[in-house]
């Protein structure tokens, strides 16, 4: 009757299908199955196009990549007559009412679809059942990297492509057109990287519970760009080290001097050394960059010891200068700079100290010793013994400004020596 007609039409919970599901007979089919339910397994072809490689990260060991994933497979249940023999194509609100492969990326960390303006999802039927299924992703996946060699090192990261629910029984995931199924942007570029090469693998990937799964890879090899740690890092530390070279042309006794720049390049390689290792995971083996930076802080905080010693090699040999002539007149006379070195202080003018003539302990000692030596006999080889130690020791006291000499040439050959082998080792 009319009035049943028109209560049908009121009735909001009875949807009527689309022309297209009528034409594709989506109603008549369970696609909760996949195609070929019980028999072989279903091939589904996968080929990829690489749009950009937005970030690489070393603190999170993962990088992100943007990319148009394609499935390609055959389900007869979606087959319909043509005249023309041309497909359909469908946005993302078909995808939800057929079977589609349920792929995902292992060791993925995000991932999202594009949705601006309306979901980037394109459904692509033939009248033979062949089905094209492609979406435009976002997915942040881990890379696991070593350091070893940072910065002159190269990483190789994959994208692991796999079904989720069905093994090698039910589906069988491969490249659609082999070695030419990955495909990359031309003007694809990092800060950081140079991609070297972009690769497609395949394989299998065992689970206890479930089985074996097909697996499909995409390998690409990054190498790192020098130049900028080059600026950041190996070029200061080379400034540091040479500068500390410096002191070795400045006069011994200009304490405050050589001090104050010794203190100053160490504390800078501190800073460039505390920079690199913030910007880093907080990995338990030495990189390359650890090794260099190390070795130069070690030539830095050399330097600052040598002065050390020639400081107080310069000391005894004036105190010892200073007792002589006590001996001789009886009185110390010393000039400013002689004074500086005895008492640690800058005289304006010349000082005369006119100090009375007293025993000195360490002299007493030595009479005493000699005495007892001479008491004693000593055999041969002792006398030697002693008479070398004392004349190498005499002879370093006395010319206690050659240390100098020979570091202002040591220390620039020892380095030389260690960049040729380093960057030899690790280039």
């Amino acid at each position: 009757s009319k009035r049943e007609i028109k209560m049908r039409k009121l009735d909001s919970t009875k949807v009527r299908p689309l022309k297209s599901e009528q034409l594709l007979h989506i109603e008549d089919h369970d696609f909760a199955l996949r195609p070929g339910f019980g028999g072989s397994p279903i091939p589904v072809g996968i080929d990829v196009q690489v749009e950009s490689i937005d970030s690489i990260s070393e603190v999170d060991m993962d990088f992100t990549m943007t990319l148009y994933l394609r499935h390609y497979w055959k389900d007869e249940r979606l087959s319909f007559p043509s005249n023309k023999n041309k497909s359909m194509t469908f946005d993302g609100r078909l995808i939800k009412k057929i079977w589609v492969p349920d792929v995902f990326f292992v060791h993925s960390k995000r991932s999202f679809i594009h949705d601006t303006t309306v979901e980037n999802i394109m459904l692509r039927v033939y009248p033979d059942g062949n089905v094209l299924f492609s979406l435009r992703i976002t997915v942040s996946a881990m890379c696991f990297m070593d350091f070893t060699r940072f910065p002159l090192d190269t990483q190789n990261c994959s994208l692991e492509l796999e079904s989720y629910a069905y093994n090698e029984d039910d589906l069988m995931l491969y490249w659609k057109h082999g070695n030419k199924s990955l495909s990359t942007d031309e003007h694809i570029s990092l800060s950081q990287f140079f991609i070297e090469e972009f690769s497609a693998s395949s394989g299998l990937a065992f689970y206890s519970s479930t089985g074996w799964y097909n697996r499909l890879f995409i390998n690409f090899a990054l190498r790192r760009h020098i130049f900028f740690f080059v600026l950041q890092s190996y070029f200061p530390a080379m400034l540091m080290v040479m500068l500390s070279w410096v002191s070795f042309w400045i006069d011994r006794r200009a304490v405050p001097a050589r001090v104050s720049l010794g203190i100053t390049t160490v504390l800078t390689m501190s800073t460039i050394m505390t920079g690199v290792s913030a910007s880093m995971p907080q990995v338990s083996y030495i990189k390359a960059v650890d090794v260099y930076l190390w070795i130069s802080f070690l030539f830095v905080f050399l330097s600052v010891i040598e002065y050390a010693a020639v400081n107080y090699l310069t000391t005894a040999e004036e105190r010892k200068q200073l007792k002589k002539r006590g001996k001789a007149s009886g009185m110390y006379s010393m000039d400013a700079v002689q004074a500086m070195a005895f008492d640690g202080c800058f005289h304006d003018t010349d000082v005369d100290m006119d100090l009375s003539p007293f025993p000195d302990p360490c002299e007493e000692n030595e009479t005493r010793t000699s005495q007892t030596n001479i008491s004693n006999e000593d055999t041969p080889r002792l006398k030697r013994k002693r008479s070398l130690k004392g004349n190498v020791g005499r002879i370093i006291l006395q010319n206690n400004h050659v240390i100098d000499t020979y570091s202002r040439i040591i220390f620039p050959s020892v380095y030389i020596v260690f960049n040729f082998f380093y960057w030899g080792l690790y280039i």
